[in-house]
């Protein structure tokens, strides 16, 4: 049996357990979710998290039925987490749009709240399996939906609202597979004039010095 790796459980505030434990639901999750991540669906094997954990292999019946419901699990998983997170912020209430924008760039800044990884992973899923992709466009409408709730409650007719929310979800899905590492400061200068893009609004300062704090703290650790 492999070295069973430390559980980081849905806490990540509390310290890894090592040791011998019991592991929980979210524990099997939360190696579900990892090997999914790093090595793709075909390897979300019961015996290979067995020994990551550190754990027999009929421990995992105590929690599921089967590894189709663990998978299952998974992708409610990641719709009350990704999913949840964006229409959350999409509709947090806001002075004005180019406000309403930065809180669903926090999404994108804070993986606390959003995992990109795991977004990815789904959607790498989705094209392996037709019930998965009916999930994925369900949870995509949803957001877009939500989106483009966000641009009416500032004042946009109903198609420019969905075609201007159409182009913040793809546009940022897109910037997201680019991959571009770009440092705080770059990405800081440019802020302004994507929300003046994504918008036709100039935002005031403020907000753009209220978005930098967040991702500042992001950066060191003081999750707001």
């Amino acid at each position: 049996m492999t070295q069973p790796i430390p559980l980081h459980r849905d806490d990540p505030s509390k310290a890894p357990l090592v040791g011998n434990i019991k592991v929980t639901r979210q524990d099997w999750l939360n190696v579900a979710k990892d090997i999914l991540i790093s090595d793709g669906i075909e390897q979300v094997k019961i015996l290979p998290m067995s020994d990551r954990l550190g754990v027999s292999r009929s421990s995992f019946y105590w929690y599921f039925k089967s590894r189709q419901d663990l998978l299952d699990a998974l992708l409610d998983h990641w719709q009350q987490t990704n999913t949840a997170a964006l229409v959350a912020k999409a509709g947090t209430p806001a002075q004005s749009v180019t406000q309403a924008v930065t809180f669903v760039f926090h999404c994108v800044v804070n993986p606390q709240i959003f995992s990109i990884p795991f977004d990815f992973a789904v959607r790498d899923w989705a094209r392996r399996s037709a019930t998965v992709r009916a999930v994925l466009h369900a949870s995509e409408d949803a957001r877009i939906a939500a989106i483009q709730a966000m641009f009416q409650r500032h004042g946009y007719p109903e198609i420019e609202a969905l075609t201007r929310a159409r182009i913040l979800y793809y546009m940022q899905n897109g910037y997201n597979d680019a991959d571009l590492q770009e440092p705080l400061e770059h990405r800081m200068k440019m802020v302004p004039h994507y929300l003046y893009g994504f918008t036709g609004r100039h935002a005031p300062q403020h907000e753009i010095d209220d978005f930098r704090a967040y991702c500042q703290a992001i950066q060191t650790g003081d999750t707001p």
